[in-house]
């Protein structure tokens, strides 16, 4: 590069200058108004070339249904289960890899010209906690329990970010802190608990994706905690941002507005814009320009503060290589390209690291044989066997003249609020036809009205009903936005068992279920297929019906992965990760956040329909041999428990190795049980494998609200392996000496 040019590059653009030096020379060059603008989502500054990192809906594939106010059409991405299916797979590194295809395709969007969109940022993953199944967006999160949830959640972040050691791929966002768990009254509600759950608890997957998985961003949650609305409680400050680094601190929706119309705590939007400011949000999803510049003016806000707030918010620019040499919103000029159109020699390698995604005749990524691999493979992985009775399944394809595919999920693959559009959807009418292919005759019937269900199944060797919820409770969301009498954000739904953002679940109950005992009164060989976002209460169905298979919305491959599992072309292994109730009467009031009064299979009164952790396979397996490498654990150390796990059955196929604690001596109140390590194996027929699992003494310790610090006590631990929280085959004690 001649030098007269590489002098005229701004000093951000500069990488041989620090990360702080960089972005003090971008201020610099700011104007007031640009820097406003900046606390938005887009935080591109034109006049100076400088992009936007943008944002993007992201947790389960990448959003950009389109949008015809701005005349920006709809792009085909990747879609995943929801959470709760990615959830079932018990599989972080699938995890990692499905959030890898989510960020080569946001980053492929971004680079593409022809879309002119910028979402760099993806707003995921969920990191919240399904402590309550009336939860109605409990459908966006990984489970019940803090450790697996804070797993998962670590994964998909280092997947969305990538690998490279210069730059991200793309950049997380985790939602929504914190405690945000009810959606009746969710705009002014306070949720109550102690310090001791606030550390051991609620905030132990964000900690984790922040500290152990490097995500520098966060949401924060509509509801109070302890009294003081998330937006502005200290702890944004005093603990997200000075002892887990988060960078992106961002309001949610409506929340400034919500400040003071429904939690009362300011007298108008200035005064909570101001609020939001000085409690560290610098990503406003609310009105806030006009009342910021007023701020400024007055001197409530200085821009100084405005400059520490962008400071943390152009790391992510950073990070992602917006600011880099040859990453001007507009092109840079010809002499700046090498020989054969490589990047200028000044220019990290790393910045090259996406120019696939640049090429305007690249292919689609969410075309190519790699993600739709991925995307089948987390489909598969995500299917639950919850009841095989007399070993039902799977059927011999060969074996069956005439199938009854019933019910109102049985030719349809549900969206939900948070996903996208993807590139095909297979559903289970479509699986099972292609799996059976034209010389078995298929009855379809897609609801009991004119007999149809009825004389489908009779007229069937076998019946497949497939039912379930609709994750928007019908097909008009978007225009159901309405505050209601009874504290909901959304019109209620007609089904008093579905739930969605906005409204929480009345009930339990699968409605749907009335069609199930039709359908089992004229054939007994009946199979249940549960595609849902929440546990039902199937008492019923567990009773009678032969064999019952779960799975979670939304798979572009859904139906794929059920025809493959019922033909036995693969054979189950996911596994619950919330705990069934039999009964709403066996949960505590909605609003109760104490999770001691019987919350979440660590503290759950009664007996469960299905318990945490659970799933069948149509093989068995023995457990065997459990040892652990130390007989005492230290403070700082880490144990390993190893076991051997034989696959005793007929068929190839994996088992979910769980490990819990169960504390003996503990001086101060602990749970049951907790998790503390799992990992999904794969096992050939009559092999053995040796699992070993790793437990960090670190995780054993309690939050000592006297000291307000981690205290490790001297104690007796149960380590206890198994293939659910009710199903421990071994155990053997652990002595802690801190």
């Amino acid at each position: 590069m001649p030098a007269a040019v590489a002098q005229q590059a701004p000093g951000f653009r500069n990488t041989a200058l620090s990360p702080e030096a960089r972005i003090h020379d971008l201020l610099s060059r700011m104007t007031l108004e640009e820097k406003i603008d900046c606390l938005s989502t887009d935080t591109a500054v034109p006049r100076l070339g400088v992009r936007s990192f943008g944002s993007s809906e992201g947790i389960h594939g990448v959003v950009q249904r389109g949008n015809e106010e701005h005349h920006r059409e709809a792009i085909y991405t990747t879609q995943f289960p929801q959470p709760p299916g990615m959830g079932e797979t018990w599989d972080p590194d699938l995890v990692r890899q499905a959030a890898a295809v989510e960020g080569a395709e946001a980053r492929y969007i971004s680079e593409q010209p022809r879309y002119n969109r910028s979402i760099y940022m993806l707003w995921g993953p969920q990191a919240d906690l399904a402590r309550d199944p009336r939860w109605g967006r409990s459908e966006e999160v990984y489970g019940e329990d803090p450790f697996f949830n804070g797993t998962m959640v670590v994964n998909f972040v280092k997947g969305l970010q990538g690998d490279d050691p210069n730059h991200w791929q793309a950049a997380a966002l985790l939602k929504h802190f914190l405690a945000n768990s009810n959606e009746d009254l969710r705009t002014k509600s306070n949720s109550v608990f102690d310090a001791r759950l606030f550390w051991e608890y609620y905030s132990v997957p964000f900690r984790m994706g922040f500290l152990d998985g490097g995500a520098r961003g966060v949401m924060a949650s509509y509801n109070a905690w302890n009294g003081t609305p998330m937006a502005v409680n200290p702890v944004l400050k005093s603990i997200v941002e000075d002892k887990w680094g988060v960078d992106v601190l961002s309001s949610d929706g409506g929340a400034v507005r919500l400040l003071w119309t429904d939690h009362k705590r300011f007298p108008d939007q200035k005064a909570a814009v101001i609020a939001c400011l000085h409690a560290g949000i610098n990503q406003f999803l609310d009105t806030y320009k006009d009342e910021t510049a007023a701020a400024v003016k007055e001197g409530s806000v200085t821009e100084a503060e405005i400059d520490d707030l962008l400071r943390r918010k152009f790391v992510i620019s950073l990070k992602l290589g917006l600011l880099d040499p040859g990453q001007e919103s507009t092109p840079p000029p010809a002499a700046n390209a090498g020989v054969d159109n490589q990047p200028p020699a000044v220019v990290p390698a790393s910045t090259d690291q996406h120019q696939d995604a640049m090429q305007k005749d690249s292919p689609e990524p969410w075309n190519s044989d790699k993600h739709r691999a991925i995307s089948q493979k987390m489909a598969l992985e995500s299917v639950v066997l919850l009841k095989n009775e007399g070993n039902m399944l799977p059927l011999d394809k060969h074996a069956i003249r005439s199938i009854a595919v019933i019910g109102p999920l049985a030719d349809s693959v549900h969206w939900d609020w948070y996903g996208g559009y993807p590139p095909y959807a297979v559903t289970p009418l479509d699986g099972i036809k292609a799996a059976l292919g034209p010389y078995v005759r298929v009855h379809y019937a897609g609801s009991e009205l004119n007999q149809a269900a009825i004389n489908a199944a009779r007229a069937s060797d076998v019946a497949i009903v497939v039912v379930g919820n609709d994750p928007t409770c019908g097909p008009d969301m978007a225009h159901d936005w309405h505050d209601t009498v009874d504290g909901g954000g959304t019109l209620p739904c007609a089904v008093p068992s579905d739930g969605r953002e906005g409204r929480d679940r009345e009930s339990l109950t699968l409605e749907q279920e009335q069609l199930v005992k039709q359908v089992y009164a004229v054939n007994p060989r009946t199979v249940m297929v549960l595609i849902s976002s929440f546990p039902y209460t199937v008492n019923w169905s567990q009773q009678y019906i032969p064999a019952i298979l779960h799975m979670a919305h939304a798979s572009q491959d859904e139906g794929t992965a059920l025809a493959k599992v019922l033909f036995g072309d693969y054979n189950p292994a996911g596994r619950l990760v919330t705990t069934w109730p039999a009964s709403l009467d066996q949960l505590p009031p909605m609003m109760d956040y104490n999770i001691r009064d019987g919350r979440t299979y660590m503290y759950f009164k009664g007996q469960p329909l299905y318990p945490f952790g659970y799933g069948l396979s149509y093989t068995s397996f023995r457990y065997s041999n459990l040892r652990l490498d130390k007989p005492f654990l230290r403070g700082g150390e880490e144990v390993t428990a190893t076991v051997d796990v034989t696959n005793t059955g007929g068929r190839d196929g994996d088992e979910v190795v769980q490990l819990y604690i169960s504390h003996q001596g503990s001086l101060v109140a602990r749970a049951k049980e907790e998790l503390k390590g799992f990992q999904r194996v794969h096992i050939p027929s009559g092999q053995t494998v040796s699992v070993p699992l790793t437990v960090k003494a670190d995780d054993l310790a309690y939050w000592n609200e006297k000291k307000n610090q981690w205290t490790l006590e001297r104690d007796r631990v149960d380590v206890r392996i198994g293939a659910s929280s009710a199903d421990i085959r071994l155990h053997q004690e652990l002595a802690i000496r801190p």
